[in-house]
């Protein structure tokens, strides 16, 4: 081949690396996660009015690195939101949050934030039904997301090991090769949750992981859920109180936009204010 024509091949197969960093990226890859103090995430002052309705009202709230934590609380409590001004999706009208010491979440768009390592299940499962397990993880892992180069370029060793790694993690090593529409409620929900380990975040937000689920997999999601702990920090907002009581060393009651309780399971279980407003219901 002439290095005229050889020019272009090499730009194409350039700009087809996995491990490449686009430019628009650098800014929030330079970005240092700071947990010197044990703290990954930091909510405190927070305020959200909707139509005058105070979503979040004072909300003071930490999670500690590596920390599993259970976030319980009736409808309207505030879950939802909090979590959607962690991920960027909603802007509080007042007070700070922050991503270690020094990340301001609130600089940062959705995009920006997932880079960071902040990932979010969202109750309902989403995955490429008519692919297989193997390659919805392979198409969630982290690097470039553009359709020609996740279709044509090629994994690595490490590559393919780390999806077996979290193929063992979520239980669905048997089924790599099986269609991700095949598979039970549960099986997709760990999928998902595989999908998002694929990128390796740092915090990891999951919304009710046991919705609609049997009683033998919601045992395989609590295994699941614990064996995350210490190599992430897990953020878990459940209504199952027994799913809750079987993995939550800290459980954290949301009522109004802010903080009513938090402790251990039995603590919140027997505090007053908490049977009143959610447990007592």
């Amino acid at each position: 081949m002439n290095p005229a024509a050889r020019k272009p091949v090499e730009q194409l197969r350039e700009s087809m690396r996995r491990d490449r960093q686009w430019r628009f990226m650098y800014s929030t890859l330079d970005l240092e996660l700071d947990v010197s103090q044990g703290v990954i995430l930091y909510l405190e002052g927070l305020h959200v009015s909707f139509d005058g309705f105070k979503a979040i009202n004072d909300l003071n709230f930490y999670v500690n690195a590596g920390e599993l934590r259970c976030v319980i609380g009736p409808n309207g409590a505030g879950k939802t939101t909090m979590m959607d001004i962690i991920t960027g999706k909603t802007r509080p009208d007042g007070g700070t949050a922050s991503f270690g010491r020094s990340i301001d979440l609130l600089q940062l768009s959705e995009p920006e934030i997932a880079a960071l390592g902040i990932g979010r299940k969202f109750q309902k499962p989403t995955v490429f039904e008519s692919h297989t397990v193997f390659q919805n993880l392979e198409l969630a892992m982290a690097g470039d997301k553009r359709v020609f180069p996740t279709l044509f370029a090629r994994l690595t060793g490490e590559q393919r090991d780390r999806i077996h790694e979290v193929l063992t993690t979520i239980g669905l090593q048997e089924l790599l090769d099986q269609d991700a529409g095949a598979l039970s409620h549960g099986q997709k929900q760990w999928l998902e949750i595989g999908m998002l380990l694929m990128q390796d975040p740092q915090l990891l937000l999951v919304d009710e992981p046991v919705a609609g689920m049997t009683h033998q997999e919601m045992d395989r999601t609590a295994e699941l859920l614990l064996s995350l702990e210490g190599r992430h920090s897990v953020v878990v907002v459940e209504h199952d109180m027994d799913f809750v009581r079987s993995i939550a060393k800290r459980v954290t009651v949301l009522h109004q936009g802010a903080v009513l309780a938090e402790g251990s399971m039995d603590e919140v279980q027997n505090d007053p204010r908490v049977i009143e407003v959610y447990l007592g219901e």
